[in-house]
């Protein structure tokens, strides 16, 4: 799960910044998601972060505790009134007193707090040397040369411009904040580990962050509304750039708040119910069209435990989330099970298996077919073997597996990624594309393997069009060349690499 948290982060990182940020160094854009992540630095109400803006004490003051350990701890109101100039219902006020009861901030002599104030470059770099633990005998000199100094020593102030009476800006406080979390405490530890987060080399782990405050995984209904309203929204379907409105129903999908971002899956699998592991007592993995899927959630495994209604030889559809483990099961008939492909083996009376709810019939032929996303896929059928390289559906309806020869379906014209157009039809954004022979070989295309390449009607074996009349599905024949093997020809006269 990990590494594909890693890509996701990575392509989110750079969504982000290239929609906030107007930093250009990378360091500086993976900083920015740290602090955004954490919590220390939120947008307003439609999520817009005002980089430039710069900060008041009291808005340092909520990011202060927004980078403790009191950041769970502490409303918004206190409730009771500290200083004349932060009334009980101010909406800093419980950062306000949280940060003065722990020495972090004061006040003035003249009782005041002044939270409307501006927050200049020392001021900042005091605070912060105090939440570190540092105090006025680990200082030499005065104010405030001597907290810009310590600052400077303990990391505080690395890539941070400017001097004594600079005013710090939002922008300032994403290095400054980020500086805080690699810093050493006065007791010699790395700040951001006593708070939970892996920090090595001197970096935060970003993706450590989002798998930690990631909410999920959830089965989308007809709509998805995150609790952060629906406004400056990131939304990534499939690893790629969406919107809410194209979440479909049982897509998987996951939130986080901090960052106003939705990822969603759509990944599912349809076919027979073969084994539960290690028991129906307590299971946790399951075969389904011959590959083998861990459960990742207890609504999964009660499903699938003697509790449950489905038993081995029933046709079900798994949801699957982040890291390809089974969230939910549903009816085949809820939603779309039709598979296209090529057949990579294909024999009769190979499985004993029966289906549940078919008078205990025998399945008669077991099928592999390589979809066009790629998968190789098991299907257990009714009616006579199939030979390899034939193109097939397979479709589930209740508890049968239909699995049809198909005929040749062609299509030609120019492939477009920039229209993203093939010919005068339209790609469905997240097309899938198989390059196939008639012997069982294959292999996956992305579309950017052929941009403005011409398709002609024999480099197209067959098509799929969605709802909306896009090519969902493109399955090609020997069009890119991928599928020759190459061998070192010799003859007595000469020699060369052929294909063959």
């Amino acid at each position: 799960m990990k590494t594909r948290w890693i890509c996701l982060a990575l392509s989110l990182c750079l969504l982000l910044t290239a929609a906030v940020c107007p930093v250009s160094a990378a360091n500086a854009d993976s900083r920015l998601e740290v602090i955004r992540v954490t919590g220390i630095l939120v947008g307003d109400g439609h999520g817009n972060l005002n980089l430039p803006n710069p900060v008041t004490r009291a808005e340092f003051t909520k990011m202060m505790v927004a980078a403790s350990a009191q950041k769970d701890t502490v409303a918004d109101s206190s409730g009771t009134s500290l200083f004349k100039d932060v009334k009980r219902d101010h909406w800093a006020g419980g950062y306000i007193k949280a940060a003065v009861e722990q020495g972090w901030m004061v006040g003035y002599l003249d009782g005041t707090f002044r939270p409307e104030r501006t927050i200049t470059l020392e001021e900042g770099c005091t605070a912060l040397l105090r939440l570190l633990g540092y105090d006025a005998n680990t200082l030499a000199g005065s104010y405030p040369t001597a907290q810009l100094l310590k600052a400077q020593s303990v990391g505080l102030r690395d890539d941070l411009p400017g001097a004594a009476g600079h005013v710090l800006t939002r922008n300032d406080c994403v290095t400054l904040f980020y500086n805080l979390l690699t810093a050493e405490t006065s007791g010699g530890a790395v700040y951001g580990t006593t708070l939970g987060y892996t920090v090595k080399n001197g970096e935060v782990d970003y993706s450590a962050l989002i798998t930690a405050d990631t909410k999920g995984p959830y089965v989308a209904g007809e709509t998805v509304i995150p609790p952060f309203g629906t406004e400056n929204v990131t939304v990534l379907r499939d690893g790629k750039t969406a919107s809410l409105a194209e979440i479909r129903p049982y897509d998987v999908y996951y939130y986080h708040t901090n960052l106003r971002t939705v990822w969603a899956f759509h990944d599912r699998v349809t076919g027979t119910l073969t084994a539960v592991s290690p028991s129906q007592t307590a299971p946790t993995s399951v075969t389904v069209a011959g590959t083998t899927y861990a459960i990742g959630t207890s609504e999964a495994a009660y499903q699938f435990s003697g509790f449950g209604d489905l038993r081995v030889g029933d046709a079900v559809t798994l949801l699957l989330g982040m890291d390809s483990s089974v969230v939910r099961v549903i009816r085949p008939d809820q939603t779309e099970s039709a598979y296209f492909g090529l057949v990579t083996a294909s024999a009769a009376g190979a499985s004993t298996e029966t289906t549940a709810g078919a008078g205990g019939a025998s399945i008669q032929v077991t099928t592999k077919i390589v979809c066009t996303d790629g998968t190789e896929r098991t299907f257990y059928h009714s009616g006579a073997a199939l030979n390899v390289g034939d193109l097939v559906s397979a479709v589930t309806t209740g508890s049968e597996t239909t699995v049809q020869k198909l005929g040749e379906r062609s299509v030609s014209g120019r492939f477009s990624t920039v229209y993203n157009k093939l010919g005068d039809s339209e790609l469905s954004p997240d097309v899938e594309i198989l390059d196939t022979d008639t012997h069982g070989n294959y292999a996956v295309v992305y579309p950017s393997r052929l941009a403005d390449v011409m398709l002609k009607a024999g480099d197209v074996r067959y098509y799929v069009r969605d709802d909306a009349g896009r090519i969902s599905r493109l399955i090609l024949n020997q069009a890119t060349g991928d599928l020759w093997r190459y061998g070192y020809l010799t003859t007595a006269k000469s020699t060369g690499n052929i294909a063959v």
